[in-house]
């Protein structure tokens, strides 16, 4: 879709924005250029396009300070940007706002072993955190399937799990410290190198706020030690409810494996002839489990689960007998989004949380969804917490295939919040599902929500359009005035 042309005050006042930058920042800091302001029109969720008013590159945390305070002066809008892999549109540009592309904070500094933790830069992979301290016998838990490019303020801000969440935790459970920066350019330390802070949980509050509140230049993680013996399982089944029902009774028994994964036979054979990861093609159903610890332990859960799989209809076992052979079987998982485009041009993923006991339900409902839709749907998901991962596959060059694929996925998180789920486990609200959020909230718990945004950021600015439904605007006393009209985008603009 053809871009709208800015007006002439839009256009004056990105004059004046550049002429500001332009004193502290160099030529190759400011992106001002049409063809390259096209690589940030969108995020991960490409189905939504918007070329911003222009980007910027800070290259430290007082650049940034300084970028934040000019626009909070003038009055502009800012959308903080990590690596661009967020899933929900948390990333989408304003047409009269700058992307803060943080790219440039790309450094490891400090490894503090007698701590446990890595102090990095904002833009620093989630992967290169792990490679930094490997050697020496650690790792970063929260493991996405992007972590080989996503950086780790994105995963702050969407509070990022990946397929380990089940037993280490999500990116709230794994960090200690950011530094942030307000939008007035006040800079601000929450947390540091040990374990509960005092006073209120601000760290809590920034992680998974999405860019709303504040722009994380500075992250401290924990690190853990590797375990002694790591092995990972295969267990293929007939059918998904089969599989569902075995998930629930390995948690039931009390064992909290590493991870513990799904997959339907859509999205079997698609990895299976995308990464060659050894994975059965005579199965509806399979589970990815991984158990770590201690060698006896971990050799006593591996037949106690192998059991439990029995009793539920498991066709098939296999246990990794190799630390490449495990690395190669979750390849495969981590693989399978990019395999499914070898079976469909376009694909939708979703992003919802269930109780675990709604595992079955849940995926027998989305079977009947997907013959109504006429549209099918690939699974693979983070079964051990019960967050789902339904990708849907459709073809954007077809009429109307997009907007079924929209409305499939609308009718998938209202299903996950009908059997007492929530609308995300780590990709976040964004603009995806911002307008669905009245169907989890009531009007007071999202006045709640927007007065904390208030006291953050009072006018607005920072990455406005995203999570809320309706646009908020704060009064003098901290009070809510509630705006009427139209949200900065309302209809989101496709290519």
């Amino acid at each position: 879709m053809r871009m709208p042309i800015p007006d002439a005050t839009i256009i004056a006042n990105r004059q004046q924005l550049i002429d500001k930058l332009s004193t502290f920042l160099t030529s190759k800091q400011i992106v001002i250029d049409k063809t390259t302001l096209r690589a940030y029109e969108s995020d991960g969720l490409t189905a939504y396009q918007q070329r911003p008013l222009l980007v910027v590159l800070p290259e430290n945390t007082a650049q940034v300070s300084e970028i934040l305070r000019i626009c909070c002066e003038m009055n502009v809008n800012v959308v903080p940007r990590g690596a661009g892999t967020s899933l929900s549109g948390g990333a989408l540009p304003l047409e009269d706002g700058i992307v803060l592309a943080m790219g440039k904070f790309n450094r490891i500094l400090d490894i503090d072993y007698d701590n446990r933790c890595v102090v990095a830069q904002s833009g620093v992979t989630n992967l290169a955190i792990t490679q930094a301290v490997e050697n020496r016998g650690f790792y970063y838990a929260p493991d996405p399937s992007s972590q080989i490019a996503c950086s780790i303020g994105g995963n702050v801000s969407e509070n990022s799990g990946g397929v380990h969440c089940l037993k280490y935790g999500l990116t709230t459970n794994n960090i200690l410290g950011v530094e942030l920066v307000l939008m007035t350019g006040e800079v601000i330390r929450l947390g540091g190198k040990y374990m509960d802070p005092e006073g209120y949980d601000l760290l809590g509050v920034i992680t998974g706020s999405e860019g709303l509140l504040g722009v994380v230049t500075e992250v401290t993680v924990k690190i853990l030690q590797a375990p002694q013996c790591v092995r990972a399982m295969l267990l293929g089944f007939p059918d998904n409810e089969s599989a569902g029902q075995c998930v629930a009774e390995i948690i039931a028994k009390g064992i909290i494996p590493a991870g513990i994964e799904m997959m339907d036979e859509l999205a079997i054979h698609a990895s299976e002839n995308f990464c060659h990861a050894g994975y059965p093609l005579d199965c509806q159903a399979l589970l990815i489990v991984e158990i770590d610890g201690p060698q006896a332990e971990v050799d006593e859960l591996i037949q106690v689960i192998r059991d439990i799989g029995k009793s539920r209809g498991s066709q098939y076992f296999k246990v990794s007998s190799s630390d490449e052979e495990r690395l190669r079987i979750w390849a495969g998982r981590k693989a399978a989004f990019p395999a499914l485009g070898d079976i469909s041009p376009d694909y939708y993923c979703m992003d919802g949380t269930i109780p675990r006991k709604q595992l079955s339900r849940v995926l027998t409902k989305m079977t009947e969804l997907s013959k109504h839709y006429g549209l099918r749907v690939a699974n693979v998901f983070h079964a051990g917490d019960g967050n789902l991962h339904p990708l849907i596959l459709f073809d954007a060059n077809k009429d109307d295939e997009m907007e079924k694929a929209e409305e499939f996925g609308a009718d998938i998180l209202r299903l996950c919040v009908e059997v007492g789920g929530v609308l995300s486990g780590e990709h976040g609200i964004g603009v995806e599902k911002r307008d669905l959020m009245p169907d989890y909230f009531s009007e007071h718990d999202l006045n709640q929500q927007q007065r904390l945004k208030c006291a953050f950021d009072p006018n607005g600015t920072l990455n406005p359009g995203k999570m809320f439904p309706t646009l908020h605007r704060c009064a003098e006393l901290g009070k809510l005035h509630v705006h009427k009209g139209k949200l900065p985008f309302p209809e989101l603009p496709r290519f």
